[in-house]
């Protein structure tokens, strides 16, 4: 299997995960359906308020990321538009205090979060990663490879 296609299996797979997580996500700090919002007290709710904004925005800005690459390895965006919209924000971390609120369950789901979103960081971080360069040595690769095969 070519770099290329193991990028883009990567890219799909953490793009899988990234929806599901966010349907969790959005699922667990939607108030209006949770059981013990009613009993909470209010630094609780807070706390989940809070939380999941830092969770949700986490995994729509990984999504947008993932989105980017795909559209990029689709041959939808040029190697100059990737470079100015497909980076990755910073991270905002999850608060001690708040997390020490929270239910296991959903502080699970933040960590979760986490995880994903420095899995995407370290592909972000990986100059080949958003680089049309692969492309293009494995397309002389290729190439190359039936020129000598034909011969």
């Amino acid at each position: 299997m070519s770099r290329r296609n193991i990028k883009e299996e990567i890219i799909e797979d953490l793009y899988s995960e990234a929806l599901v997580l966010a349907d969790d996500a959005r699922a667990a700090f939607d108030l209006r359906f949770r059981e013990d919002a009613g009993s909470s007290d209010d630094l609780t709710r807070v706390a989940l308020s809070i939380e999941g904004l830092r969770t949700t925005t986490r995994l729509m800005h990984v999504l947008a990321w993932l989105l980017n690459q795909r559209a990029f390895l689709a041959g939808e965006l040029s190697e100059q538009q990737l470079e100015r919209c497909g980076t990755l924000p910073d991270e905002s971390e999850a608060d001690a205090d708040n997390l020490a609120r929270l239910e296991p369950e959903t502080c699970a789901l933040i960590e979760e979060s986490v995880r994903l979103y420095a899995r995407v960081a370290r592909l972000h971080r990986d100059p080949h990663t958003n680089s049309a360069t692969d492309t293009s040595v494995a397309s002389l690769q290729g190439r190359i490879a039936q020129a000598f095969a034909a011969g």
